[in-house]
């Protein structure tokens, strides 16, 4: 097992830096630096929208019975074009980064073999699933270095869902994922199925990152770095994808570390959010613009058949900028090519689907994230206390609706929460309710500000054990915002 205590005996520095929302938090250097690289890449020298997007491709079964769907995949380190002329080292499921895409149906049961032949142990997390413990993908779970395996079973027993798979090794978790290990798992159901909603080549998951590279092409890694000014898009910088004028269904997933994004058309053009992290929302949402901290998902329907062949329209990302960067490197994302129209039967319908009934909560709890913002220590907490994997910080009944009202004590640093096992709705967001809108849908990622309280509500149900609640910010969560919940069915749960 790996201690937190270990990794922070290591000669970590810890100085303030701008994080990657553009606000300060605390940086912790790799627990094992690499030798310092030459130079960096300049990202103004790198040419954009000359790479075409790579669709993440479907992962075929192993095996297939009534019940189940059997899937293996190598998590490994492998060469790509991140950059036009340059090879990078990537970490991967499968070779690919990311993805590739398992593409599930509730009520059937998919097993994965996981074989990690990463130099690092790993821990693969199914973000947004409703599972068994002993396939949650617990930071402290590890799969060994160099040839281990396991076999996560996931028994779909949710609706709908846009969930991804992650590394969660605790220490690792933030580097490796950088590093390219993600990929998409599309969760579908029968109420998903009936819509006309644009599907297969025109249903497309796009994961959004962030990068630094050296003046050879490698991946720089620091902790809280605010120098990864290289945007990605299903792992290519800056690329373009061609499409045909007509509706497109965009899911997008922020697989980032650290930043945020703020998504919108360059033309301004409306588009349609028809869900997020949990499925379909009830209703469509039109807007100008998404939100996305790091973990969330935004599901999007643009129809390009308003623009004529040949024009060319970019998603800019808005969201607060460092100073000393030009705007075109983090304020662009990629670019899309409209090309010639295409027959179009698919339809958004006023209404998507039924939420569940939220029930009646009868346990009220508050969570307080905090950062150091001086730069003093490395510590980050939840309600004043690092991660200790030993420590059951909050014990639920199983069956229970509760209240979380989850507070950001800082003043300048962002923080977002995830909670695992369940997916929660969002009550309030600072004192307002939130009844609309695409936080009005199934979640299991919400961003929290500074000086901010978002109120959510979940029932735990389905099964026993312990889990995790933390900072979806990876560093942050390294440098133990992060703690253990564990649901029973014992009455005497403690409050």
């Amino acid at each position: 097992m790996i201690q937190r205590r270990t990794v922070l005996k290591t000669g970590a520095a810890l100085t303030g830096t701008l994080g990657s929302a553009g606000l300060l938090v605390p940086a912790l250097a790799d627990a094992a630096p690499a030798t310092e690289p030459a130079g960096d890449l300049d990202p103004t020298g790198i040419a954009q929208f000359t790479q075409p997007m790579p669709v993440p491709k479907v992962l075929q079964p192993s095996a297939v019975s009534s019940t189940t769907t059997y899937y293996k995949m190598t998590m490994k380190e492998v060469d790509v074009q991140l950059v036009p002329g340059y090879t990078s080292r990537v970490r991967t499921f499968n070779g690919s980064f990311p993805g590739p895409v398992i593409k599930a149906v509730s009520g059937r049961r998919v097993v994965v073999q996981q074989t990690n032949q990463l130099p690092v142990p790993a821990s693969v997390h199914l973000h947004g699933a409703h599972v068994p413990q002993s396939s949650d993908g617990s930071p402290m779970d590890l799969i060994a270095a160099g040839g281990g395996t396991k076999t996560y079973t996931y028994p779909n027993s949710q609706p709908h869902a846009n969930l991804w798979l992650h590394d969660h090794a605790h220490h690792y978790e933030a580097e490796t994922v950088y590093r390219g290990l993600s990929g998409f798992y599309l969760l579908t159901d029968t109420e998903e199925q009936k819509l006309s909603l644009p599907s297969g080549a025109y249903d497309v998951p796009i994961g959004l990152s962030d990068a630094r590279l050296d003046d050879t092409g490698q991946l720089v890694y620091a902790m809280g770095d605010r120098k990864r000014r290289v945007l990605l898009a299903n792992g290519r910088a800056w690329p373009y994808f061609q499409v045909a004028a007509r509706k497109y269904r965009l899911r997008l997933f922020n697989m980032s570390n650290m930043r945020f994004y703020t998504l919108k058309l360059a033309d301004g053009s409306a588009f349609q959010q028809i869900g997020g992290d949990g499925g379909l929302l009830e209703k469509p949402v039109e807007a100008t613009s998404v939100a996305l901290s790091p973990g969330e998902r935004a599901d999007l329907v643009v129809d390009f058949s308003r623009y004529a062949e040949g024009t060319t329209l970019v998603l800019e990302n808005t969201a607060a900028r460092y100073p000393d960067d030009p705007a075109e490197q983090i304020g662009r994302v990629l670019q899309f090519r409209v090309g010639a129209p295409a027959a179009d039967a698919s339809r958004v319908p006023a209404t998507l689907r039924t939420l569940p009934p939220l029930g009646t909560a009868t346990v009220n709890r508050s969570f307080e994230l905090y950062t150091d913002e001086s730069g003093a220590t490395m510590d980050s907490s939840i309600n004043g206390k690092t991660y200790d994997m030993d420590r059951i910080d909050t014990e639920v009944e199983y069956g229970a609706t509760e209240i979380w009202s989850v507070r950001n004590a800082n003043t300048r640093v962002p923080h977002n929460f995830h909670m695992h096992l369940v997916q929660f709705r969002v009550l309030e967001r600072g004192g307002k309710p939130v009844t609309s809108g695409p936080e009005s849908g199934l979640k299991d990622t919400v961003s929290v500000m500074p000086g901010e309280t978002v109120k959510l509500q979940a029932t735990f149900t389905g099964y026993e054990g312990t889990y995790v609640y933390h900072c979806h910010m990876f560093d942050h969560a390294a440098m133990g915002m992060m703690a253990n919940f564990r649901v029973t069915r014992a009455r005497s749960a403690r409050r």
